[in-house]
């Protein structure tokens, strides 16, 4: 059993601490750009400095054929996640499945990944564990399915699925108000389960930089109502759209598929990486800024990773790192200059 980076205890929030933290990052501009400005840039950084620490499991993994029921439950077991914690929990497991691609293993999420999942909470006690998916790319739903190999899992296993893209849904206030949009909508089978689990592929991408947890959950949002791919959320802002879903529905836990990953022009049209790893965590801010590491990416430099301090620390001191250390697994993603959205990313 590994522990790195053992934060340092949690501050205590005085007048005086809090004052001199917010005059840090200048609260004395002038209005307009400003507030947004301080909305994403120096609240967060007050926030993470008094809030909570974060903790994330990192695991080596060479293959999909391995046995990832046993390496997620001892990356769960570390990260305190455990069977009196999960007893008669409804788990809904979130995998991102965005194109129908059987043989290019690097565009969606590993069916086996989901099995061990699966497995792992189930073999904690959980009372139902279902998948699902808001496609954002494809209409057609058992398409992705098929071609990600995903529906022969779900058969062999029993594994119920929900489109969330065509469900039954409801109106949620916006809680994190980024974005003008005063209210969000979710499928309703989100008010029937206990705990999300973002299941990402470890990607750059074309318009986020990366593509993990946080970003993952746009598939959460019904093509119904927001279009493909979410339209209307990229119109709003893809930063401020990944804010607000993440602070009205936050996940309760993250395994990242990062076995092989994607590199250059994600989320789709860029090429394998191997990365070999397994990354959990129970906040997804603290699992992407741990996974950006890993891909050689400073997550500082990532509008919404920076942005998102605000409910979860990306220092990495302030993160409590289990298991493998991140230079022990990092292995550098390709960046292509001619996207903006990757300039200027590496990590140093």
């Amino acid at each position: 059993m590994k522990h790195h980076n053992v934060p340092n205890p949690k501050p205590l929030l005085t007048r005086r601490r809090f004052l001199q933290a917010s005059l840090v990052g200048g609260f004395g501009v002038t209005f307009g750009g400003a507030f947004l400005a301080g909305k994403e840039f120096i609240w967060p950084r007050v926030m993470e400095y008094f809030g909570p620490r974060g903790e994330t499991f990192i695991a080596k993994v060479a293959d999909y054929n391995e046995n990832l029921a046993a390496i997620i439950l001892s990356g769960m077991a570390e990260l305190g996640v455990d069977a009196p914690l999960i007893r008669g929990k409804r788990i809904l497991l979130k995998p991102n499945l965005v194109e129908p691609h059987r043989t290019a293993r690097h565009i969606n999420t590993h069916p086996l990944v989901v099995r061990g999942a699966v497995e792992a909470f189930l073999s904690l006690g959980a009372e139902r564990v279902i998948v699902a998916e808001g496609s954002g790319h494809y209409r057609d739903t058992q398409l992705v399915l098929e071609e990600s190999g995903m529906v022969d899992v779900l058969y062999e296993d029993k594994i119920p699925f929900k489109d969330l893209n065509s469900s039954e849904w409801y109106i949620a206030p916006n809680l994190g108000n980024y974005t003008k949009l005063s209210t969000l909508t979710f499928p309703s089978i989100l008010k029937q389960v206990d705990w999300i689990v973002s299941m990402p592929k470890l990607k750059t991408h074309h318009w986020a930089g990366v593509t993990l947890s946080m970003k993952n959950m746009f598939g959460v949002m019904p093509g119904m109502f927001y279009g493909w791919p979410k339209n209307v959320l990229h119109l709003h802002g893809i930063t401020q759209s990944i804010i607000d879903i993440n602070i009205t529905m936050p996940p309760q836990f993250v395994i990242v598929d990062g076995i092989i990953g994607m590199e250059g022009d994600g989320p789709i049209m860029g090429m394998p990486k191997r990365s070999g790893v397994i990354v959990l965590g129970r906040n997804p801010v603290s699992v992407d800024a741990t996974c950006a590491r890993i891909m050689g990416i400073d997550p500082y430099k990532i509008r919404h990773l920076n942005a998102a301090r605000a409910i979860g620390p990306i220092r990495d001191t302030y993160i409590y790192q289990r298991g493998e250390i991140v230079s022990s697994v990092r292995t550098d993603f390709e960046l292509l200059d001619e996207i903006h959205a990757q300039r200027g990313l590496r990590l140093s």
